[in-house]
C-alpha cells in the first residue's frame, strides 16, 4: 500500500511537469521563514517602523510554493488553481486577523 501511494504521488510530478520533492522542499521550507516575516512585521508595527519590506518577505514565503508550481507546471487543472486561490484567500485572512490580535497584545 505504501509504495502504491508513494507511486501514485510521484506520478502526480510527471504529469504536471513539477517536482514534488522541490515543491515540497520549498513549501516547508518557507514555513520558518513565513513565521519570521510575521515577527518581524509585529515587530515594526508595534515600534511604528515601517511595514512593508516584512509584509513581502511574508507574501513571498507565503505563495513561494504556487509560484514554483506556476512557474514549470504543465496542464495544471483549473480547479487546482481555483482551489490554491481559495487556500491563499483564506492563508491571507487567517494571517491578517492573526497578526491583528498579535499587534493589539
Amino acid at each position: 500500500m505504501w509504495q502504491s501511494l508513494k507511486d501514485w504521488f510521484f506520478s502526480l510530478g510527471e504529469n504536471y511537469g513539477v517536482d514534488p520533492i522541490v515543491f515540497g522542499a520549498i513549501y516547508v521550507g518557507a514555513i520558518p521563514l513565513f513565521m519570521l516575516s510575521i515577527a518581524w512585521l509585529v515587530r515594526n508595527k508595534r515600534a511604528g517602523k515601517s511595514i512593508v519590506l516584512p509584509t513581502l518577505s511574508a507574501g513571498i514565503c507565503f505563495v513561494s510554493a504556487y509560484v514554483y508550481l506556476a512557474i514549470v507546471g504543465t496542464n495544471i487543472p483549473v480547479w487546482v488553481w481555483i482551489f490554491l486561490g481559495i487556500l491563499i484567500a483564506y492563508g491571507v485572512w487567517s494571517t491578517i486577523k492573526s497578526v491583528r490580535e498579535k499587534i493589539s497584545d
